[in-house]
């Protein structure tokens, strides 16, 4: 009976194992002030993204500097598996851009409209994912 518990116990720590370093790193560059980038870094956690938050002085000028058109801008720009994630972008839209592995920059929820994650209203109104290609070039990846 005891070498069936060290069994269970081996193979439970290695699926456990496997699950920790599967879960996607997110790393995102926000401003110390907005309240509305830390209701989207929940989101993505309560989904199964491991997250650690950068607080920059101009979202702008990094935004700029790692590639991400001012035409999509928002208020927060993250990396994740090779990609970047401008904005509201909802987890399950990044889960999908990981798995499709598409040739892209990466995603973009331009603004910061009203019911997406972290910007959660009784109010919302519909919005567009955006793929950003590499050239800057943009189209609908999802709509919600």
């Amino acid at each position: 009976m005891k070498p069936l518990r060290v069994l269970f116990a081996v193979a439970l720590f290695s699926a456990t194992s496997a699950f920790a370093e599967s879960a996607p790193r997110v790393e995102v560059f926000k401003s110390a002030s907005c309240s509305c980038c830390g209701g989207w870094v929940d989101h993505l956690k309560a989904n199964g993204f491991e997250v650690s938050t950068h607080n920059i002085d101009n979202v702008p000028a990094n935004r700029k500097k790692l590639g991400m058109p001012d035409s999509v801008g928002s208020c927060h720009t993250a990396k994740v598996g090779g990609y970047l994630i401008e904005g509201h972008v909802p987890a399950a839209d990044i889960q999908r851009l990981l798995k499709e592995k598409p040739k892209a920059l990466g995603l973009a929820v331009p603004s910061m409209p009203a019911g997406s994650p972290g910007m959660e209203s009784a109010r919302p109104v519909p919005y567009d994912t955006l793929l950003v290609d590499r050239n800057g070039s943009t189209r609908v990846f999802a709509s919600h």
